[in-house]
């Protein structure tokens, strides 16, 4: 059973990549799918407000906070190798920073910036939006399902 200090660390790594989780899941299930209903250049412009109404005090702590507790939580697995849970911990720390951390830095903050660079109501936006829309939801159900997994990993770890 893992304890102390540790115990923390790995109750904190599952909620926070639990809250995330839930972030993208909104934007999965429904966020998505009601900007596409709206005609294009109102949804491009609603993505834009979405995208910087985004980055906000709260929901960096939680994303950025969630990422370095998880990079903390796989250093100290591989230094002090855990008789329990290690693998779920390492599992866990992998998933949070390469699927959810690791696809927004590559695969969708990039999408959000071109879009960020097209006016609404432009026949660029316009053709870009569709294949925007199709590409950023698909890589935001992996990074959904990568902080699923990574909470889920740690409350195995846990048990």
């Amino acid at each position: 059973m893992i304890e102390g200090p540790y115990f923390v660390l790995t109750v904190l790594g599952a909620l926070g990549t639990a809250l995330v989780a839930g972030v993208f899941f909104a934007f999965s299930a429904f966020v998505m799918k009601g900007l596409t209903a709206l005609p294009v250049a109102q949804g491009v412009a609603a993505m834009r407000a979405v995208n910087v109404a985004a980055v906000t005090k709260a929901f960096m702590l939680l994303f950025l906070g969630s990422a370095l507790l998880c990079a903390v939580i796989a250093v100290v697995t591989v230094m002090v190798w855990p008789p329990d849970g290690a693998t779920e911990l390492l599992v866990g720390s992998v998933l949070h920073l390469g699927g959810s951390f690791g696809v927004t830095v590559a695969a969708n903050v990039p999408r959000n910036e071109a879009l960020a660079r097209l006016a609404p109501g432009t026949p660029e936006a316009a053709a870009y939006w569709p294949g925007y829309v199709r590409e950023w939801t698909r890589w935001n159900h992996v990074r959904t399902a990568a902080s699923t997994g990574a909470a889920l990993a740690y409350v195995l770890a846990l048990a």
